[in-house]
């Protein structure tokens, strides 16, 4: 299925944020961001630059139809970095509620990025 995936927004101007947090989970969920933008999902876009408040990086979120975070963990970074911004959040994806536990280990396994790219296909999908 993730090789059809698509938003399911009706939009073709997707921002794609996510989190890339020192543990298993942050990297993962920067590597979901990278695999949805390449099966053109969306694109991935700089969530460290609207935290930062470079004002061209806003200029392009603010242009974006529909905006997607991906957080690793319950902190939410990146959703609360978005809000933070003014900029609504249209899906919000927590790769721990997709059944991974956090630890430190800073490497995507390559079976849990297949697992967790199919879980976000379902939920983008609907």
């Amino acid at each position: 299925m993730a090789e059809d995936l698509k938003c399911a927004c009706d939009s073709t101007n997707v921002a794609l944020f996510s989190c890339s947090g020192a543990s298993n989970v942050g990297q993962l969920s920067n590597q979901l961001a990278i695999e949805l933008t390449e099966k053109g999902v969306g694109k991935m876009m700089c969530a460290v630059g609207i935290g930062g408040e470079v004002a061209g990086l806003l200029r392009s979120a603010e242009g974006c139809d529909r905006i997607i975070a991906i957080d690793g963990c319950p902190l939410n970074c990146t959703k609360k970095t978005l809000e933070l911004a003014g900029l609504e959040v249209n899906r919000h994806i927590l790769v721990t509620d997709l059944g991974i536990k956090k630890n430190k280990d800073l490497r995507v396994k390559g079976p849990e990025l297949a697992d967790t790219l199919e879980k976000v296909s379902e939920i983008l999908a609907n």
